[in-house]
């Protein structure tokens, strides 16, 4: 793949629209899907950029400090753009505020009242999230919606979720058929295109994660429009995850999708650690701690669960790529833990201290914790003094930039 041309881009008084150097991301199982760059805020989109994590806040719009706060905890946790819901006025009069004081881009999401529309596009919003099979009289006011966003330097996100397929569609289909899903978001894609407006991605969504894979798939064939992964209405967290990891893994192992955003009936934050974890293990975003731990069996002497589940708690805000063992006995342990940036071998009541592969410590079983998140925290340190020693910062979020070369177009 060679590297994508860089094209203009128009600045809004935001100062949005900067467009910045042709990153290219690629996992290592498969060349990225070739799509068109677009624009959310300063986060780019499509066009081979690194994968960016969503969110959606569940606050009432209108509770400006509640909005802030919950993105400002999003954007801690990795989240690169967040959706606020519009369904008021008084959420639209909140958004000027929300998208001037928000750290990272907002976008509105809009259904029923186009004149929502036009307040978030004038509100400073970094996109729009417009539902065409919902927005009354679409064939009317599109084409001005289109207008807007151009003049403001925004893009917008069209796309059809399962339950929101038109009638139409849905009965020539006979259900929300991965074909029924494309043959709506073609549709949408078509108005927009037709009054000269390219500046949108498209999701397809489905509660079920082989049909949504089945979607984004025959989507993705069909054009080079940036697309957003999403499963929608995936369920609990656990359930979610789940149905979230096995559609995402799939499709982005294929080099498929633009921008993900983790589904869950579960607080936000949960989301986007999800989200985030999934790109670390596909080697699409820098990775940050990571624990290994072995499954509870018959040969464990010490609680191998209680002791991953205290030190995962202790490393939660470790933002350097160290990575932890806690393994339980001598099967796997220490060989398991040589390979790990700093790793414990247990048993018989004491736990073995393992840096880079050379024992550095015996400890007793009630001591294995608090030595390991000590070293750990000093592992961790060292990492980012030499970071920044090299002139380099270990990102606290943010998708991991892999510069593609040397691959024939």
């Amino acid at each position: 793949m060679s590297s994508i041309p860089k094209t203009e881009q128009s600045t809004s008084s935001q100062g949005f629209r900067k467009t910045g150097e042709q990153a290219i991301s690629e996992t290592p199982l498969h060349p990225r899907r070739r799509s068109r760059r677009i624009m959310v805020g300063p986060v780019p989109v499509g066009g081979g950029a690194p994968i960016s994590v969503q969110s959606m806040t569940n606050t009432v719009t209108a509770d400006i400090n509640a909005t802030l706060q919950q993105i400002a905890e999003l954007a801690a946790a990795g989240c690169d753009i967040v959706r606020v819901a519009v369904p008021s006025q008084d959420d639209a009069d909140a958004l000027p505020i929300i998208a001037k004081k928000s750290p990272i881009p907002v976008i509105a999401d809009i259904h029923f009242q186009s004149k929502y529309v036009f307040q978030a596009i004038d509100a400073g919003c970094a996109a729009v999230r417009v539902n065409p099979g919902n927005i009354r009289k679409f064939d009317q006011v599109g084409p001005e919606i289109c207008k807007a966003a151009t003049d403001a330097g925004i893009s917008l996100r069209i796309g059809v979720n399962a339950g929101s397929l038109d009638k139409d569609i849905y009965a020539r289909y006979g259900g929300p058929t991965p074909e029924a899903l494309v043959a709506s978001a073609l549709k949408e894609a078509h108005m927009f295109e037709d009054v000269g407006f390219h500046d949108f991605k498209i999701s397809v969504k489905h509660h079920d994660p082989v049909t949504t894979v089945q979607t984004y798939r025959l989507l993705a064939s069909k054009g080079d429009w940036p697309l957003h992964l999403g499963v929608t209405e995936a369920g609990p967290s656990w359930q979610g995850t789940i149905k979230s990891c096995l559609a995402f893994g799939a499709l982005l192992a294929e080099g498929i999708g633009d921008t993900i955003r983790v589904s869950l009936s579960a607080p936000p934050v949960e989301e986007v650690k999800v989200g985030c974890k999934i790109l670390e293990y596909l080697g699409l975003r820098q990775r940050h701690f990571d624990i290994i731990s072995c499954p509870s069996c018959g040969r464990a002497q010490v609680d191998v669960i209680e002791l991953a589940k205290e030190v995962t708690e202790g490393l939660k805000d470790i933002t350097a790529p160290i990575r932890v063992a806690v393994m339980g006995c001598i099967v796997n342990g220490p060989g398991e833990a040589r390979e790990a940036d700093l790793g414990v071998a247990s048993g018989n009541g004491k736990g073995q201290i393992i840096i880079k592969g050379k024992v550095v410590q015996t400890v007793p079983e009630d001591q294995i914790v608090p030595t390991l998140l000590e070293r750990a925290k000093e592992i961790a340190a060292q990492m980012d003094a030499k970071a920044a020693a090299q002139g380099e910062t270990l990102p606290e979020a943010g998708p991991m930039v892999v510069p593609v070369t040397g691959r024939a177009s």
